[in-house]
């Protein structure tokens, strides 16, 4: 089974809802933040299912999205954002060769140039926020033009372990503590952003070993710097290994944004995903 989170540059909600009924049964989940103005599309299926869907998911939001006048926090190299594949069996190498496959496929069929990241054919790994910071002005496109579509922007598509996407919004907080926070968590385990939301300032957290530093920690960790009464809220963007619920005390969950239900498991009936939180982590 392969898993595929298709971040997209997405003014609505409404137009998140449109877009997702074209991603076919391997769709698992819909996140959509106004702020953002993002869309986060979790598909998983056998990789021949996953690749169609996407494909089809691809074609539809390239029809209908224009970077030129969108509006978000989020920063953005295109409307077909980021996507990353992960393996739920514990090998990276499906992950990389669907990744290959997409990118060679929207380069050629979109004319969208497309930044690779996670391991590459040379033997290294590069991450997603050195594409975010060398793209084009160091960086050349791995497949595609050389230059950003005219609507459609870039696009990143990578190989990684599991991540957990995962937001704290604060209250009686400046954004320049927000950012000081958000500098703070950053580390081998946790990537962290400040955005200021409408509703007040976010920290906005990609945990990238989420069983040895989980929503737990990173929450003890912003309660001891600026004081648990300034944590308004906790959000899951996406779906969480079930494993992470398991060394999550229960009574932390709600309060967490964490529960039962949105985790990889639940979404495909199943049970039982530990080989992959044993592979390699996400670059």
């Amino acid at each position: 089974m392969l898993e595929c989170v298709a971040n997209l540059s997405v003014p609505s909600r409404a137009e998140a809802e449109l877009l997702g009924a074209f991603a076919g049964t391997a769709l698992r989940d819909l996140h959509h933040d106004p702020d953002h103005g993002r869309a986060v599309l979790t598909l998983i299926s056998e990789p021949a299912a996953l690749e169609s869907d996407l494909h089809r998911l691809a074609l539809v939001a390239a029809a209908r999205l224009d970077l030129t006048g969108h509006v978000g926090v989020h920063p953005r190299l295109g409307a077909l954002d980021v996507v990353p594949f992960v393996s739920l069996e514990g090998d990276l190498g499906a992950a990389v060769r669907a990744r290959d496959d997409a990118a060679a496929w929207l380069a050629t069929a979109l004319g969208v140039p497309v930044f690779l990241y996670g391991p590459l054919p040379d033997g290294t790994v590069r991450t997603l926020p050195e594409v975010r910071r060398r793209a084009f002005a160091v960086l050349a496109p791995d497949h595609g033009p050389d230059r950003p579509h005219p609507r459609l922007g870039a696009s990143a598509l990578g190989a990684r372990g599991i991540l957990v996407a995962w937001n704290l919004r604060l209250r009686d907080t400046t954004m320049d503590e927000a950012r000081e926070v958000a500098r703070a968590l950053r580390g081998p385990h946790v990537r962290a952003l400040a955005f200021a939301l409408r509703a007040g300032p976010q920290v906005s957290c990609n945990l990238l070993d989420p069983l040895v530093v989980g929503p737990g920690e990173v929450y003890d960790a912003v309660a001891a710097r600026l004081g648990e009464g300034r944590v308004v809220e906790c959000e899951l963007v996406g779906l969480a290994p079930g494993a992470l619920l398991e060394r999550t005390d229960p009574a932390r969950w709600a309060r967490l944004g964490l529960s039962p239900a949105a985790t990889i498991e639940a979404a495909l009936g199943s049970a039982g995903l530990g080989p992959a939180l044993e592979g390699p982590r996400a670059p």
